[in-house]
């Protein structure tokens, strides 16, 4: 084969990896849920953190890196030494907008004693740690809308002033929660969902300080700030913190935080990037092409070596201490959900391409498992698919639900 048409042959591929990166990029931009105050895509918090410097003028804006932890990095924001010599009224407001927010027990306490201080934190997330609720004396449920197929988010708030509830919509992702439980002698609601359940509340501390939890953080994304006059709600959802704010702390940890996304990866980090990636990629086809071409005509027979024996036990054995070395959760979670969905068509013929009200009605009139014991494993699968990374607790759940879903459909007999 002559030298030409490889090259031929290379630039064709060139055109067509271009052409279907464009096109990929097209569909799938419009659906990344990445909360980054540096996205401009319509589901980034470019315009909620641009906006914050209008809201509060008199007031310095900063990034947050660090833990709250102070033992864990130098600095702690909630040390009053890591900041310069605070006036008698200074107060500080902590702003974390992230897919989920799990602070540990350390963690947790560093921000309880900076709200006691009588600073204020701001918390927006899909998912917050079970340790963190239970110390505020919260409970929170999942929203009917995470089932629903019509994508539109609708929530209200009440103003600062009047009291009044003013309603907002936009025809994007709706994903939120709703509070099932809080303490009413400190906890107020400040906004609701579209079903009436309240979904944005403030707990007063001593000293002024103030703990703001937010479970609809689609309703701080560009494409929903900027859908006709829903900036107004923005402007609600901040009033509602002290005007003598002199420093703001816009949170970064969280989102980067080692123990929710997993060990940080440089080569990772570049691949985020489409140029990068597809030079790479470019370049691997290149060897790839050369390789294939070059072996053809210069490799020798490869003698037939027999495989090594291996016992079923100790294949499950490697691979599990695998998994565990490397502490991909994700994988292995999205390997317990690929086994869950051959396993309801094989067994029960039901399709799990959408796992719709439809699809739980079936699989609980079919398996016998309640439709809340359902909701609450399509819950959790959509979760696994949703966010970036699993936490070691997440996996033990969902493994001891599919366990249990197995168990119940099998008459005692396990298939995990």
């Amino acid at each position: 084969m002559s030298r030409r048409f490889i090259y031929q042959i290379f630039f064709f591929l060139v055109l067509l990896f271009v052409f279907s990166s464009c096109k990929r990029q097209q569909k799938e931009v419009i659906k990344k849920v990445t909360l980054w105050r540096q996205d401009k895509i319509p589901y980034g918090t470019w315009v909620a953190y641009e906006n914050l410097k209008y809201t509060f003028p008199d007031a310095r804006i900063i990034i947050n890196k660090s833990s709250p932890d102070r033992s864990k990095s130098f600095g702690s924001i909630f040390d009053n030494t890591y900041f310069e010599p605070p006036e008698i009224d200074q107060k500080v407001v902590y702003i974390i907008i992230s897919q989920q927010v799990n602070p540990d027990s350390a963690e947790l306490a560093s921000m309880l004693n900076f709200v006691e201080q009588g600073n204020h934190v701001f918390i927006s997330a899909f998912y917050i740690g079970s340790s963190f609720l239970d110390t505020l004396h919260l409970q929170t449920q999942l929203a009917d809308s995470r089932y629903s197929q019509n994508d539109s988010l609708q929530l209200s708030i009440y103003h600062p002033l009047s009291h009044n509830s003013f309603r907002y919509t936009y025809p994007g992702l709706a994903i939120d929660d709703y509070f099932t439980e809080m303490d009413s002698s400190r906890t107020q609601v400040l906004g609701r969902n579209d079903d009436g359940k309240p979904n944005f509340v403030r707990l007063s501390f001593q000293n002024g300080g103030s703990v703001y939890i937010h479970l609809a953080p689609m309703a701080l994304t560009n494409f929903f700030l900027l859908h006709k006059n829903n900036k107004s709600y923005y402007d609600m959802v901040f009033s509602y913190l002290p005007i003598n704010i002199n420093l703001i702390k816009w949170d970064d940890y969280f989102r980067h935080n080692r123990e929710q996304t997993g060990n940080f990866s440089s080569l990772g980090f570049l691949m985020k990037h489409q140029s990068f990636r597809w030079a790479i990629l470019l370049s691997l086809l290149v060897f790839l092409l050369l390789f294939l071409f070059e072996s053809k005509r210069k490799q020798r027979n490869i003698p037939v070596i027999k495989s090594l024996s291996n016992s079923s036990l100790d294949f499950i054995k490697t691979v599990g201490r695998l998994y565990f070395q490397r502490r991909d959760n994700k994988n292995l979670a999205l390997k317990m959900v690929t086994h869950f969905n051959e396993y309801v068509r094989s067994k029960y013929n039901i399709s799990t391409s959408e796992m719709n009200e439809e699809f739980i009605q079936r699989l609980s009139f079919k398996s016998g498992c309640s439709q809340q014991e359902l909701k609450d494993i399509v819950y959790h699968i959509k979760t696994i698919q949703d966010f970036p990374s699993v936490q070691d607790d997440t996996l033990l759940e969902i493994n001891q639900k599919f366990d249990h879903f197995f168990k119940k459909s099998n008459n005692g007999r396990s298939h995990i």
